[in-house]
């Protein structure tokens, strides 16, 4: 009977998609998270009757017989629309609004690359990330700047002020990166995600130019999921996999009538 393996394989697809529901709302107050979407696609048919197999001398059947055999996993896909922009006030705070990634330099001297603009200022003047990955390019401020003299426009431009200049002057200049398929990138953890043949080689650019967002300073992007859609995939999620449990149920009884036929 198969409606057993094909109801068994909705259950085990509506369980990755709970997963990856479960997954979006645990980082619902993760910065610059981008939540994931579950894909699926049905699996192979058995064809009984081929459309168009001749029915008499004149005539053709207008349709065929084919029984599918359930559903998988199509793919995750990684869902990068604007997440809200939230005031901090922090100096080392910058969200982008619009398209864009900042890179890092990682610890095995490859970059990443993330959306989270949460930025701290280590002991040598350097912008790192939390886990201490520079930005890069690199941005080194000066021993002596006025920490709330920190300013960074929205193209990338990084200016503070010094003891004995009353007019700022400009410490370096930030650059954005974008994928022609960001969906293709590989997520690391970390808020981090690395290159990957599918999402293409990264465009530098300066913010607000040539198609790059802009760097909004002390606010940082929060994640995009929304916790009502979530909620309700989640009850659609629980309720396949309620009628795919019905459905095996179902087939159980259906084989305990046909094996009681002889008493």
């Amino acid at each position: 009977m198969r409606s057993l393996w094909t109801a068994a394989s909705g259950m085990t697809g509506q369980q990755f998609n709970i997963d990856t529901i479960s997954n979006n709302l645990s980082n619902v107050n993760t910065t610059g998270f981008k939540k994931n979407r579950a894909d699926f696609e049905d699996l192979l048919y058995q064809t009984n009757r081929v459309a168009g197999t001749p029915a008499t001398e004149q005539t053709l059947v207008p349709v065929g017989v084919q029984v599918g055999h359930g559903t998988k996993v199509a793919a995750t896909q990684k869902m990068f629309n604007q997440g809200g922009l939230q005031a901090t006030g922090n100096i080392s705070d910058i969200g982008i609004q619009g398209e864009g990634f900042f890179r890092v330099l990682l610890y095995d001297g490859t970059y990443g690359y993330t959306r989270d603009g949460a930025f701290k200022i280590d002991s040598n003047g350097q912008l790192v990330t939390s886990n201490g990955y520079r930005v890069m390019p690199e941005l080194t401020l000066p021993e002596n700047f006025i920490r709330n003299s920190l300013s960074i426009s929205q193209d990338g431009r990084v200016t503070v002020k010094v003891p004995g200049n009353d007019d700022p002057i400009q410490v370096g200049q930030m650059e954005l990166f974008r994928f022609t398929n960001p969906a293709g990138l590989k997520s690391i953890g970390e808020n981090l995600f690395k290159i990957s043949p599918a999402s293409g080689d990264p465009i530098a650019g300066r913010p607000g130019f040539d198609g790059m967002g802009k760097t909004i300073h002390k606010f940082i992007e929060m994640s995009n999921v929304s916790v009502v859609d979530e909620m309700v995939n989640m009850i659609v999620a629980q309720r396949a996999y309620e009628m795919n449990s019905k459905a095996i149920q179902t087939s159980d009884s259906m084989l305990g009538i046909a094996n009681n036929l002889k008493r």
